[in-house]
């Protein structure tokens, strides 16, 4: 092996960094790893290129809580389901029928403003409509509904 000085590229150095970054769990893990060696929030923080307060705050949440707490963001709660299994089997029912007269076929728009004369559904927007027939493969281009 050759004793040439190994040197990153500077755009190499910013992809690393930034991939390190959006792996939470690898310099979480390397944070906690270095307090164990005894190391300084303020040194931690240099050596990572991180914010000191961050090498703080993984260091409250292992204390608090131990490793998982540390390593792991807690599960986020959202915004509960609008639409249970139920109502989703009545859009994808709906999505395989025949459209209503006058219409080719159903857009996600029509399903939508049917479906809003529907008890349970007065105010479900196309885009609601869209995510539940996407999450269930519905095309509406194709008649895959029951065949």
């Amino acid at each position: 092996m050759s004793r040439k000085k190994f040197k990153l590229s500077e755009n190499d150095k910013k992809s690393l960094k930034k991939f390190v970054r959006k792996s939470k769990e690898i310099l979480r893990s390397n944070v906690l790893l270095l307090l164990d060696k005894g190391l300084k929030n303020v040194e931690i923080a240099e050596i990572l290129d991180i914010d000191p307060d961050t090498v703080g705050n993984i260091k409250k949440r292992y204390l608090e809580g131990g490793c998982e707490n540390a390593i792991n963001d807690k599960p986020r709660s959202g915004q509960p389901k609008k639409y249970g299994i139920e109502e989703e089997t009545v859009i994808a029912a709906l999505a395989c029928t025949d459209p209503p007269e006058g219409h080719k076929q159903w857009t996600i728009r029509l399903l939508a403003e049917t479906l809003r004369e529907e008890k349970g559904f007065e105010s479900i927007t196309h885009q609601s409509v869209r995510i539940i027939l996407k999450k269930t493969q519905q095309d509406l281009g194709l008649k895959k509904c029951g065949a």
